[in-house]
């Protein structure tokens, strides 16, 4: 069941207003990048998001927030944010969505954020960790998340009319996923494999013709509701199930009887076709470049969808240094 829209206050332009949220954190976290401390570069994101936030004309509750589960700064679940009272969000949020690899100065830290009506998003407290699936829209409905590795990559060529040699799976390079990565290549696919872009990896399998076919394996719940957002308001195809990793966290699952077995469409994590996401580069990665920085501009690049319509859209921005040297 979807959710209404909320009242419309300039619904065309939210998208728009929420790309300086991104804008403003991932400027914060420029000055992190490759100096060692995720913290501070996360603690500074969140900061200028929660700033930015607001001083929009909204009222909005945190749903999906980042940080709890290793105690770094955070936007909490349930915080209440936007400088209105009309009209009311659910917000699913990340402001370094790859801290460690700001830290490190690696490729594809983006700052991330996407609203949907009051109620419409999944809330998976408190498990951190989600297996996922994403594809192209020609995909929807034709690929078994249950399936085993090779058949997912069979149906999946058949509904792309593409031979399974061909296509390309994201992956993130992690221990976990070494069986999975195996697979793929005993089925014959190509992998793709990064230490980080969890979200940018997904939305790259949903963008036809991206050169990255689909997503497969488990990273940050967080980042799965994220992805949904801007999947469902582009029509691709997403799937996740829970899956929890750290052993307090599957300690919680079990205590609270929480479904790890089920696979979740699309429309079941984001109930709404109305969807903001906005989603800024902070270091260079698939999607975007990232925050650059000239004597007397800085400049960012922002990738906005809204929904109904499913509009993409790559945005440049130019903010003038106010002294030549500094932000």
């Amino acid at each position: 069941m979807s959710h209404p829209a909320p009242a419309p206050v300039a619904d065309n332009l939210i998208v728009y207003a929420l790309r300086t949220v991104t804008e403003a954190a991932a400027r914060a976290a420029y000055d992190w990048i490759g100096r060692g401390d995720k913290s501070q570069g996360d603690g500074a994101a969140v900061a200028a998001m929660r700033a930015a936030l607001d001083a929009l004309p909204i009222q909005g509750v945190v749903v999906i927030g980042e940080g709890a589960k290793d105690n770094a700064p955070e936007l909490a679940d349930g915080e209440t944010l936007g400088g209105g009272t009309e009209p009311q969000y659910d917000i699913a949020v990340d402001p370094v969505e790859g801290t460690t690899y700001l830290a490190k100065g690696m490729t594809n830290a983006m700052a991330v954020i996407a609203m949907a009506p009051r109620g419409a998003l999944f809330d998976p407290t408190p498990i951190y960790y989600m297996e996922k699936f994403a594809a192209p829209p020609a995909a929807k409905g034709r690929v078994d998340p249950e399936a085993p590795v090779e058949d997912k990559l069979a149906q999946l060529s058949k509904a792309l009319d593409k031979p399974v040699r061909e296509l390309c799976v994201y992956v993130l390079e992690k221990p976990r996923h070494k069986d999975l990565v195996e697979r793929i290549y005993g089925a014959g696919a190509r992998v793709a494999l990064y230490p980080a872009g969890d979200v940018a990896g997904a939305l790259m399998a949903a963008i036809p013709d991206s050169g990255i076919d689909c997503l497969m394996g488990t990273g940050g719940t967080p980042e799965g509701i994220l992805s949904a957002c801007a999947i469902r308001a582009m029509g691709g195809e997403f799937i996740g199930r829970l899956d929890p990793q750290l052993s307090g966290e599957k300690a919680a699952a079990a205590d609270a009887r929480i479904d790890t077995k089920t696979w979740y469409p699309v429309d079941h994590l984001v109930r709404s076709d109305t969807v903001y996401f906005s989603a800024t580069g902070i270091t260079t990665g698939l999607l975007f470049d990232g925050v650059e920085k000239t004597r007397h501009h800085t400049r960012t690049e922002t990738l906005m969808i809204a929904s109904p319509g499913g509009e993409r859209q790559v945005l440049n921005t130019y903010y003038r240094r106010s002294d030549g040297a500094t932000t």
